[in-house]
C-alpha cells in the first residue's frame, strides 16, 4: 500500500445520498477471484444507464476526489465497493457521514474516507460546478482539502490517518513484527501446529 501524504486531483460531485454499496458495485462484479480491475464495475449500473452520470462525462473520467452525499458505503460489508473506487483511481471520498464498515474497509485499502460537514459537502460542489475539471488537493496530515480558493477541514480517526500515512495494510502491519514471529517460530515445540509456506514458494 503506497503512503500517502499531499496530493492533487480531479475533484467529482456525487450529488447523491444513500449510496449503498450495490450501488458502487453491482453483486455480479463479485465473482472474480482477484483484488483489482474493478473499476468497470464502479457505480455500473448508473454509468450503464444513465449517460449524463458524473463518471461518464469526459472532464471527470481521471477524477481522483469524489465528493459525494450522507450516508456512503451502505449497504453490504463488500471490500469490493473501495477495491472498484481504487481501482478507478480515486484516493479520496469526502462525505458528511460514512457507513462504519465502508470507513474501515477504505482505511484498510488505501482510500482516505475523510468526513465533511453538509455545508461543507454544498461548497465544495459548488466550487466544482463553477469549474468543473478543477482539481482538489487533499493535505492529510493537515486534514484540510481545497478547492480552488476554498479550503475545508475534514475528520478522520487518528490510527486509520496513521496507517494510510505509513501506507500500511493489514499484512504490513503484521510485518512490523516480523522478527518477533521468527524467532517465536525457532523455539516453537515440535508438536505443536506449524505456520507452512505457501506451496510453490
Amino acid at each position: 500500500m503506497e503512503k500517502i501524504s499531499v496530493f492533487q486531483g480531479v475533484a467529482a460531485p456525487l450529488k447523491r445520498s444513500n449510496v449503498d454499496t450495490d450501488q458502487i458495485i453491482p453483486a455480479v462484479y463479485l465473482k472474480r477471484i482477484t483484488k483489482t480491475g474493478f473499476e468497470d464495475g464502479l457505480f455500473a449500473n448508473w454509468r450503464g444507464q444513465e449517460p449524463d452520470f458524473v463518471l461518464n462525462q469526459p472532464v471527470y473520467q481521471k477524477a481522483e476526489v469524489l465528493v459525494t452525499g450522507p450516508d456512503f458505503g451502505t449497504g453490504s460489508s463488500r471490500e469490493h465497493a473501495v477495491w472498484a473506487l481504487r481501482d478507478f483511481g480515486f484516493k479520496a471520498v469526502f462525505s458528511p457521514k460514512f457507513a462504519d464498515i465502508f470507513r474501515g474497509n477504505s482505511g484498510k485499502q488505501g482510500l482516505i474516507a475523510g468526513v465533511i460537514s453538509e455545508a461543507d459537502m454544498e461548497a465544495m460542489w459548488a466550487a466544482i460546478d463553477a469549474n468543473p475539471g478543477i482539481q482538489a488537493k487533499v493535505d492529510l496530515p493537515a486534514q484540510i482539502v481545497s478547492i480552488g480558493e476554498l479550503s475545508v477541514s475534514f475528520e478522520i480517526d487518528e490510527y486509520t490517518k496513521w496507517r494510510l500515512m505509513e501506507g500500511l495494510d493489514d499484512i504490513g502491519i503484521t510485518l512490523q513484527n516480523e522478527a518477533a514471529i521468527a524467532a517465536f517460530e525457532a523455539k516453537r515445540e515440535s508438536w505443536r501446529p506449524k505456520t507452512l509456506p505457501a506451496k510453490g514458494v
